[in-house]
Parts: structure tokens; sequence; C-alpha cells
């Protein structure tokens, strides 16, 4: 794991061995199991979110509060951040008052790596604008692992607005370290040249994967709105698309989901969906990344 400082930090997937990915698959699973119970009462984490999230905010504090941990919730209005203050200064400023560890959502790509290089507390990227989201990376992995206990050889195709997501980065680059076959599938406009030029159609894809990954359309970074009809029976995972997938494969997506959009509205909770899954397992994975970096697991 990324050694940035005298602390660990969490800030890419390009930061992890496949060692490291699998010793965090293990901690998931022993903490599935019911160890440890709260190792780190009295001790303090923040999470710094700049950009809205339901999930992965929710996803940590829970994490954190099974784990024991007193947490601090800071977002752009009720930090220093609107005076004027570097993320840096903040983040100085929650080490200095005895924070151990901050989870931080923020829009600019690779500013945590320039903040974590003299902070002592533990950072973990929450998301960076279109740049990376690690723990996002890690639940989705686990959930494939729980699967098919290996990557290697495994046709994943990742579906949606590559241009603007930093999940499908992390996991483009984490799947193909593994073992994985990567594929995409999105608009011509939308394709990534650093996500290789594997790209394939969305028929070609439900007919070959084993993972179709989905990924949400970000209307927020767009200019314009896409018609919902349009893209879901051009790129999206309709129902007769599902039908052709093979028997064993399987649907993720990070959510929020656009139904009818990304993907029809009564796949969401079908039997190949594993969306609610991955959910559930980013509490255990984010609980296993949290102990590792402060317990030194890794």
């Amino acid at each position: 794991m990324n050694l940035i400082g005298s602390r660990k930090h969490l800030l890419s997937m390009k930061h992890l061995s496949n060692e490291d990915i699998h010793q965090l698959f293990s901690i998931t699973r022993e903490i599935e199991k019911g160890h440890p119970e709260a190792p780190f009462n009295g001790r303090f984490a923040a999470n710094l979110f700049l950009e809205p999230s339901t999930r992965t905010k929710s996803s940590f504090h829970i994490a954190e509060k099974r784990l024991g941990l007193e947490v601090l919730h800071l977002d752009g209005n009720d930090s220093s951040i609107t005076k004027g203050e570097s993320l840096y200064d903040t983040l100085k400023t929650l080490e200095s008052i005895g924070v151990e560890l901050a989870v931080v959502r923020q829009s600019e790509v690779g500013l945590l790596n320039t903040c974590a290089e003299d902070l002592d507390l533990s950072l973990i990227n929450g998301g960076d604008g279109c740049g990376e989201h690690p723990t996002q990376s890690l639940l989705d992995l686990y959930t494939i692992d729980e699967q098919f206990h290996s990557f290697r050889g495994l046709r994943v195709a990742i579906a949606g607005d590559l241009k603007h997501s930093r999940v499908a980065r992390s996991n483009a680059y984490a799947l193909t370290q593994l073992g994985a076959e990567v594929s995409f599938v999105t608009k011509p406009e939308w394709q990534d040249p650093s996500l290789t030029t594997n790209y394939i159609t969305m028929d070609e894809a439900v007919d070959r994967c084993d993972v179709l990954m989905l990924l949400r359309i970000q209307h927020e970074r767009h200019d314009q709105t896409t018609a919902p009809t349009s893209y879901l029976e051009q790129y999206g995972l309709t129902k007769e698309r599902e039908a052709r997938m093979k028997d064993h494969a399987i649907i993720l997506h990070p959510a929020p989901v656009n139904r009818g959009v990304e993907i029809d509205h009564e796949l969401v909770e079908s039997r190949k969906s594993r969306i609610f899954r991955q959910m559930k397992n980013g509490v255990t994975v984010r609980m296993a990344v949290i102990r590792a970096l402060l317990k030194g697991e890794l």
C-alpha cells in the first residue's frame, strides 16, 4: 500500500498490489464473522465531503462507528474551506486536534496526493472528481470475488459515462492487474483514451461478459441531458439484453442508479443484480480498509 509520510494512506488503486487487495478481502471476511468488535474506542476520524454523497458518506460513517471511532462530519458549508483555507490546512488542523484518519471527497484530481505528503493522519480518497474512487473499487472487486473466487480470465464489461467516471478508472486498473479481461461500452463522445481502446457494443457485452458493470450517467457534468429512452435502447441494459446474458453473469452498478436510463427499472433487483449487495459489502470493506490503515495490517 502507498506510504506517504509516516502513515499509510489509500489514495489510488495503483497503490495496492494484488496481495494487498486479497489481504483486505481476508480482513473483510474476518469482520463479517464478527471480529473485531469496536477496537478503536476513543479514537477520532473525520469525514470531509465537499461533493454530494449518500452511499459513500453513510457507508463510511457506519463503518467508523462499528469500529468504535468517534466521527466528525464536515462539508463545504461548515468547514473553513469556505473562508479560503486550503484543504491541506483543514486536514492539518484536524490532525492537530487528534483526528487519526480522514475520508475526503473533493473535485480536484490528484490534490490528495499533494496533501498527504506532509500529513501524519491516515487519508482515504472518497472520490476525487473524475479521478479515482478506491474504496468503491474494492467493494466492487469483493462482490465479484464472492461470486467467482478468481479474477483470472474473467470477462468484465464496464458500460456508461466513462469520461467522467472515477469508478471506471479505479476498476479498470485493478481488474486488469488481477487478470480479468476488461472491455468498455459507451457513447463515442464519452470514451476515455486512458482506458485503452477495447470498446465494444452493449450487445457484444451481454453475449460475452461474466460481469456487466454499469455506470451512472453524470448529468451534472454534462452540458445537455441525455434522453433516457434513447440511451437505454442504444447503450443501456434492457430486459431483452439481460435475457441474453450468461446464466452465471452478474450486474453491478455503483449507484445512484438512473432507473430506466442505464438499466431497465425491473432489473435493478433482478436475480443477476448485485447492486444492493455491493452497498452492503461497502460497509465491511471500508471497515477493513480503516482497520488495516490504523493497525498497520498491510
